[in-house]
């Protein structure tokens, strides 16, 4: 495996090739510090174990672009498309994701081995533009599995009683309170949706118009100061702040505080480390995001006002991945990184949206119910990843990935 002091790719200044190949170097980087049995084990079923996003993500180059477009190519090992295979139907029958843990067989080094073979036979398909757009779908698609493979590992690890780092502890930084700054809006239509030339997923579009009533967004995410407040007012014992399925949750799960949350500490890729007062709070759930909200006498924003406001400001701003180290909200004053924004929108289809044609058309669409959309970046997207329009999405009870929050208000 490549040393991990792998960098993330510099977003789409650099040729395709050597894009891909960052990429796929970033991903290995951050398994490094890994064993073959912490690469292995699932804490739960909506995480992955690391060993199986390294496969995984192997699985998708081979199978649209190698197996669909490089004629008399020859799979790797057939019987690994029923083991890798996340939830593409059209692609047939899969293991079950509960059961992805189980998979001792193949080993890191196979994979690893898999890997760069498939690495060897992309570079023949680089040189033909048409290959281009399915080419940049798989790049983004790893970067997604790369922040999912931090996201799951640090579950993992946080339920061994040991502690364990996977990296040294960063420095601290030194945080400043006061009251947050609002970011206003005057109301009226806005033009919502990817727009441009740049690689976008299906979701992002098409572009429409939506009418905004005139509305305010914080300057600042909530850090956990505030959070501790909230805790200390009672918060989680109090039913009028929460949505019903909300209470029923906190009740039915005996939830007291956020996800790696104990006492002054929180559980990190460094291991267990003092919680900073001034720095985001994260791993909130869309029900705890929005019993904050109302205790604090304001609202979670819309996906569309959220955008609104984010349009025209740099997206590889803020602090998000540039290299395999150990991710941590810090309080960075940009509108993207540090964590995931939940937004009150529910994750629906635009207007004249519609999936694209076989087996990748399952990326988005299909899972369009049920969930809400959050905006933004989180300190384990890589840099370059994310854009103003970019909609990530989670069931409201989940709150393993770097998920926070900004307040609105109406004006």
């Amino acid at each position: 495996m490549p040393e991990a002091h792998a960098q993330a790719p510099a977003g789409a200044a650099l040729p395709l090739a050597e894009r891909y190949r960052a990429t796929r170097q970033l991903t290995e980087a951050l398994c490094a510090p890994l064993s073959e049995a912490d690469a292995t084990i699932q804490s739960m079923p909506d995480a992955s174990p690391a060993k199986w996003h390294l496969a995984h993500t192997s699985w998708f180059f081979e199978t649209f672009l190698l197996r669909d477009r490089s004629p008399g190519y020859r799979l790797f090992d057939e019987r690994w498309s029923f083991l890798f295979n996340s939830y593409y139907e059209a692609e047939g029958e899969r293991i079950p994701r509960p059961r992805r843990g189980m998979l001792s067989r193949p080993s890191m080094a196979e994979i690893c081995q898999w890997r760069a073979h498939v690495d060897e036979k992309m570079t023949s398909l680089f040189a033909n533009p048409l290959h281009a757009p399915l080419i940049e779908l798989g790049l983004a698609h790893e970067q997604q599995h790369q922040e999912l493979l931090l996201t799951d590992i640090k579950h993992a690890l946080a339920q061994n009683p040991l502690g364990p780092a996977m990296w040294e502890a960063p420095a601290e930084v030194e945080r400043t309170g006061g009251q947050p700054d609002w970011h206003e809006h005057p109301g009226g239509i806005a033009l919502i949706g990817h727009q441009g030339d740049g690689f976008a997923f299906d979701n992002e579009g098409p572009a429409h118009r939506v009418l905004l009533e005139p509305f305010a967004l914080a300057g600042r995410l909530v850090n956990n100061g505030e959070w501790e407040q909230f805790v200390a007012d009672g918060g989680y014992r109090t039913a009028s702040l929460w949505l019903s399925d909300g209470w029923d949750w906190v009740r039915r799960k005996r939830i007291e505080a956020p996800e790696y949350w104990y006492e002054g500490e929180h559980f990190t890729h460094s291991g267990w480390q003092r919680r900073d007062p001034w720095a985001p709070v994260t791993h909130v759930s869309y029900y705890e995001a929005d019993a904050f909200a109302t205790w604090a006498g304001a609202r979670l924003p819309t996906e569309f006002e959220w955008e609104a406001i984010a349009q025209g400001r740099d997206p590889a701003s803020g602090n998000q991945l540039d290299g395999a180290g150990p991710p941590l909200p810090i309080g960075d004053p940009s509108l993207f990184g540090d964590c995931w924004q939940w937004t009150r929108s529910a994750y629906l289809p635009y207007p004249r949206f519609a999936p694209a044609a076989g087996a990748v058309g399952e990326y988005n669409g299909k899972f369009m119910s049920g969930q809400f959309v959050l905006r933004g970046a989180s300190c384990a997207t890589v840099r370059g990843h994310s854009r103003a329009s970019y909609r990530n999405f989670f069931y409201p009870h989940q709150r393993w990935q770097f998920t926070g929050l900004r307040l609105a208000k109406d004006l």
